[in-house]
């Protein structure tokens, strides 16, 4: 893997062993980025299921103002780290290392998830974002639906106004239907395969402007 463009042009990467994640193919990573491209400068970008940081950090290559990496896996988290010592990275992002789905639940108010948020329970400062990207292991399909779900209902307070949610998912053998159209006030604008994988973007019902 390599940082495609921006500062940190061609610098190869790591990856984690194994097949307890998938990272994005650089492929891929260039078409995410060449939709994203009028909107990356000075971002706030969250990167879900981290695992090497790669799509992160091409953000942070092309001009994004801060990065949120959520990864608890620790074979991950290690190379994630590498990556970043590699890159000469020691500033504009910060390291979760937690699951997706309890660090977003910090941040749940209760709308929308059919609960009653009680009132000892304390919810963090949502910081707020403009691109979140989320690409769950082989082996998790669940969390898709449980984190866009969160996203579209409880979470979506991390949302910034005009923000765009981007799922990478399989397009063959009904890995399609790993994501919905719809999930609470977000809503699928545009989905794009390429070989194997494929992305779908996702807007809130108040911003349906379709990404260019």
């Amino acid at each position: 893997m390599r940082i495609i463009a921006g500062t940190l042009r061609s610098r190869t990467l790591q990856a984690p062993a194994g097949l307890a994640t998938r990272p994005t193919s650089d492929r891929l990573r260039e078409t995410l980025f060449n939709v994203l491209a009028p909107r990356i400068e000075g971002a706030r970008f969250l990167d879900l299921y981290a695992g090497s940081g790669a799509v992160g950090m091409e953000a942070l290559s092309r001009g994004a103002a801060h990065v949120v990496f959520v990864e608890h896996a620790p074979a991950a988290l290690l190379v994630l780290r590498a990556n970043l010592v590699r890159l000469g990275l020691t500033a504009g992002f910060r390291i979760q290392t937690e699951s997706v789905k309890a660090w977003l639940r910090r941040f749940d108010t209760g709308i929308g998830s059919g609960r009653k948020v009680g009132q000892r329970q304390e919810r963090a400062t949502a910081p707020v974002f403009d691109v979140v990207f989320l690409d769950p292991p082989y082996d998790a399909d669940k969390e898709y639906a449980d984190t866009l779900s969160l996203l579209g209902g409880g979470a979506a307070g991390l949302l910034a106004p005009g923000a765009l949610v981007i799922a990478e998912h399989g397009r063959r053998g009904g890995r399609k239907d790993l994501v919905c159209q719809r999930y609470g006030v977000l809503e699928r604008t545009r989905m794009l395969e390429q070989g194997d994988a494929a992305l779908s973007f996702y807007s809130t019902a108040s911003s349906m402007a379709t990404p260019d």
